[in-house]
């Protein structure tokens, strides 16, 4: 685990958001045409249009969330879609229980 990556993940309140959406992603995003909310994730398009920014800004957003280990980027068709990864953030927990 790196914590400089797992700081900068969490230090910005949209990509916290982010997380606690996709935590529930059937409650907080509308059905998709492509992909399953929870199996597949959301689409990059539908977090951009919740969070309010461009779908440049929120793919930058997911990138460092998917960097620091908290989110998984699938594509189907051309979209990507990002749910949580649920074991790798339990990880993540340990790490900084252990480093702090």
């Amino acid at each position: 685990m790196d914590l400089v990556k797992t700081a900068r993940a969490l230090a910005s309140d949209k990509r916290v958001r982010i997380l606690s959406w996709l935590k529930d992603p059937a409650a907080h995003f509308p059905p998709q045409a492509d992909g399953d909310l929870v199996e597949d994730g959301v689409c990059v398009v539908l977090i951009a249009e919740k969070l309010g920014v461009s779908q440049p800004t929120a793919t930058e957003h997911l990138k460092i969330l998917a960097e620091a280990g908290f989110v998984r980027a699938r594509r189907l068709k051309q979209w990507t879609f990002y749910r949580r990864d649920e074991a790798a953030i339990a990880g993540i927990k340990q790490g900084i229980a252990r480093e702090l």
